[in-house]
């Protein structure tokens, strides 16, 4: 594997939520802190992964190069609609393929979501940054990770070997931080 770090982003609600109902991002969830954290960090990224759904939209979206997840192909292909996208089906190729053919051999990959996405690399992340709004409820919204709510965000995180560094505040009036969840370097006895 080559010189790659994976880092995840996402914010949350207080309920785990990343979405409503209709599985869309609210307005609600929807802060200009986070939105500065969220645009530097993608900007600093070699590889943006997400899913067919998620997107990022921001102004500088199309000159990142990204990998999409879908099922409409059969392993890779162009996306095209975009060409610096790369389509991937997990099913018929590999993450490793996925990133040769995106032509990425070393730096930051940023995975942006769904929740199935983020769940495909949560044992490979080195960090997650976990974006919480504690004043926004989604009754019946769209999980951030697979588990939520039956567990919390960070309690799925922790379980996968991931640890909570120190918050920072992005939005001080709403109460809406980020967290950087860190794996810790295994050890030979």
């Amino acid at each position: 594997m080559p010189a790659l770090r994976i880092d995840g982003y996402v914010i949350v609600s207080a309920d785990g939520m990343l979405a409503d109902a209709g599985g869309m991002m609210p307005v609600e969830l929807k802060f200009e802190g986070d939105k500065r954290f969220f645009t530097a960090a993608l900007d600093s990224a070699d590889l943006i992964v997400h899913g067919r759904n998620s997107y990022e939209d921001q102004p500088n979206s199309p000159g990142r190069k990204r990998i999409i997840l879908t099922r409409s192909v059969g392993a890779l292909a162009p996306d095209p609609a975009n060409p610096r996208a790369t389509l991937w089906n997990p099913a018929g190729a590999s993450f490793d393929a996925a990133i040769e053919r995106a032509g990425v051999r070393a730096g930051t990959i940023a995975v942006i979501g769904g929740p199935d996405v983020f769940e495909m690399f949560m044992d490979r992340y080195d960090t997650f940054w976990l974006s919480l709004a504690p004043q926004v409820k989604l009754p019946g919204g769209q999980p951030c990770f697979p588990g939520v709510p039956a567990r919390s965000p960070q309690e799925v995180l922790a379980a996968h070997g991931l640890n909570a560094g120190e918050a920072r505040i992005l939005d001080a009036d709403y109460g809406v931080s980020v967290t950087p969840w860190r794996r810790v370097a295994q050890t030979s006895p």
